[in-house]
């Protein structure tokens, strides 16, 4: 940390007392899942994205209805269809006292889509940025994309100056080994500044008290602990311990609405949960089929998805809280999904289509999982394995961290995977974000972001041809049909398995008020808490 970090820092920290609210409180969060990296560019990954929020901004931002609002841009407007001019918010300082300005917006968006980011597809690449002067910024596109702002989710504004002195111009990789600066420290703009990070252990954020705008908390600051055994993380909810935990397991539902201390907020969550099998590997990586890969026959496919019992993760695994899906995207986000119907459940004509394809045997592969990323991720997975093992599918299960699930699986790490789950939550809340990032062929020349997290390797041009239509396509009715060509597309290819999508389930102190999001980012700088 440098001396003028350091006093910048002191002089914050001496004055946040006369920021906030005299009730001003210590909030306790603690969640499933680790906090590895404070680099904002790293992982993009919700809960992630929902910490950094607290010390970085975009552009634009979220309301708590999800509607795109102003941050670090006050107003913006389209000069032309292809082009967009956006005025800076004046007067905004970084953490360490550094103005904010159109050298800054210019910077993130070269390092955003710089080798190493997980954010490549948030920013287009044939977006220009261009500095008309220190608080105004033209971005010129090559063809119309009405939903350009909608991709900016996620996409953080770091500090040009503080990034080239500390060495961190370019992103740092997931798959990192060694910690960079950025990845152990931040500059942001947000309305808290991090004291400290213990990578994976703890993390303290302080409020920041020359923040922009007037806080809608009452927080001095924030603990985050992650605590990985849902009992554990139950047992500190109900103790008085933490204040905030998320998840909280199903089966404790009940039991923490009862407790007089603390209660469940729970919502349908627009995240969609899905098996994928690597069709793009002339052999698979973790399997003892050799010299071929099974998934690339379609027949394959068919007999792994018409033998996952969506009906049956819902009942046994998910107790009721989840809504099983036919798209890879949740009902709410397309109105058309209601014309979709799934396959039907056939173990036995499976079992067929695995003969057929050269497998009456089947054959053995590894799935990879996280263990402490979604509702009962690793519950769902073995749930997954035992309904493959029905045609002779015998599956390895891998169930590990979601740092080093991520690492491993995600473009970063090389999509090392041959069979896996994972989730999706859309940032631009619209199915050309799914159709792009997760359906899209990877190896298109013109487009190095499309299929950033195709961990499958899934790849139909007729469906990135409509998805191209779809991005420039103005009219809602002709759009929604382009979509809905492209989703028929995929179901047809058996492309994808989606499983459902979860439910919220957040453990909330009775002294504590927040808002739920409907994509599952917990942020405190919309809470309030109660005196102890």
């Amino acid at each position: 940390m440098s001396v003028r970090w350091s006093l910048v820092a002191a002089t914050a920290a001496a004055f946040v007392a006369c920021a906030l609210p005299a009730s001003a409180q210590t909030l306790r969060y603690a969640n499933q899942g680790e906090l590895k990296s404070l680099d904002p560019y790293t992982l993009k990954e919700t809960t992630t994205i929902a910490h950094h929020a607290h010390v970085y901004e975009g552009l634009t931002a979220r309301d708590k209805d999800l509607k795109i609002v102003p941050a670090l841009a006050e107003s913006w407007e389209t000069l032309s269809p292809t082009k967009w001019r956006f005025h800076l918010r004046k007067g905004v300082k970084f953490h360490n006292g550094d103005p904010f300005t159109a050298d800054d917006v210019l910077f993130s968006a070269d390092r955003v889509r710089a080798k190493g980011s997980n954010f490549l597809s948030n920013v287009p690449a044939d977006a220009k940025f261009t500095k008309v002067d220190d608080y105004t910024v033209d971005v010129t596109l090559d063809s119309p994309n009405p939903i350009l702002i909608s991709q900016w989710d996620g996409w953080y504004i770091m500090d040009k100056k503080w990034c080239e002195e500390n060495n961190s111009v370019a992103p740092t990789p997931a798959a990192a080994t060694t910690p960079s600066y950025a990845s152990l420290h931040e500059n942001g703009t947000g309305p808290f500044m991090i004291e400290s990070h213990q990578p994976g252990v703890k993390t303290v954020f302080k409020a920041f008290p020359g923040h922009w705008k007037k806080p809608e908390h009452n927080l001095k600051e924030i603990i985050f602990t992650p605590i990985g055994s849902d009992a554990t993380r139950v047992a500190a909810l109900l103790s008085g311990e933490v204040d905030v935990i998320e998840p909280v397991p199903l089966q404790d539902i009940q039991r923490v609405n009862s407790s007089g201390n603390a209660t469940v907020l729970t919502a349908p969550e627009i995240r969609t949960i899905f098996v994928g099998m690597d069709v793009a590997r002339d052999e698979l990586l973790f399997s003892n089929v050799k010299g071929k890969n099974p998934f690339k026959d379609i027949r394959v496919r068919e007999a792994i998805y018409k033998t996952i019992d969506v009906e049956l993760i819902k009942s046994r695994v998910m107790r009721g809280m989840s809504t099983p899906s036919v798209l890879m995207i949740a009902p709410q986000l397309y109105p058309l999904s209601k014309d979709f119907t799934r396959p039907k459940l056939d173990p036995d004509g499976a079992k067929k289509l695995l003969a057929d394809a050269g497998y009456p045997s089947g054959f053995e592969v590894t799935m990879d999982c996280p263990n402490d990323r979604y509702v009962n991720d690793a519950a769902i997975c073995q749930a997954v394995v035992g309904m493959l093992a029905r045609i002779g599918v015998k599956v390895n299960l891998l169930a590990q961290p979601k740092a080093q699930y991520f690492a491993k699986v995600l473009k970063p790490g090389g999509y090392q995977t041959s069979l896996f789950m994972l989730g999706w939550t859309p940032a631009t809340s619209d199915s050309h974000n799914v159709l792009h990032d997760v359906l899209g062929c990877r190896d298109d020349p013109k487009d190095s972001t499309r299929g950033e997290a195709n961990l499958a390797g899934y790849c139909n041009k007729e469906v990135d041809a409509l998805t191209d239509k779809v991005l420039v396509e103005p009219d809602t009715a002709k759009r929604d049909q382009l979509i809905k060509q492209a989703y028929e597309l995929v179901i047809k290819d058996y492309g994808y398995i989606p499983l459902h999508q979860q439910s919220l389930a957040w453990g909330v102190s009775n002294k504590v008020k927040l808002t739920q999001r409907a994509d599952n980012q917990v942020l405190l700088y919309w809470a309030t808490k109660q005196g102890e």
